[in-house]
């Protein structure tokens, strides 16, 4: 599995990526995360609010960032 956090590095886009990992720790998976900082990269997603999510190149989440809970329900789905 690939976690894409796409953002620019804020301290919003950061505390997703923490918050994905440790998600994705408590869930046992097999995982990669990438961080996505340029800005054409991330519009080609079609994100126009960072920070957001992708999980293998699909978007999840956008503008926010969810709870560790929420974002086991995303991972784990």
């Amino acid at each position: 599995m690939k976690i894409q956090i796409l953002g620019t590095g804020c301290a919003k886009c950061q505390k997703l990526a923490k918050q994905a990992e440790d998600a994705a720790q408590e869930l046992n998976l097999d995982y990669e995360l990438v961080k996505i900082t340029d800005i054409k990269e991330i519009t080609s997603f079609g994100v126009m609010m960072t920070p957001a999510l992708a999980i293998d190149g699909q978007v999840k989440v956008s503008g926010k960032v969810p709870s560790i809970d929420e974002l086991k329900r995303i991972l784990a789905a």
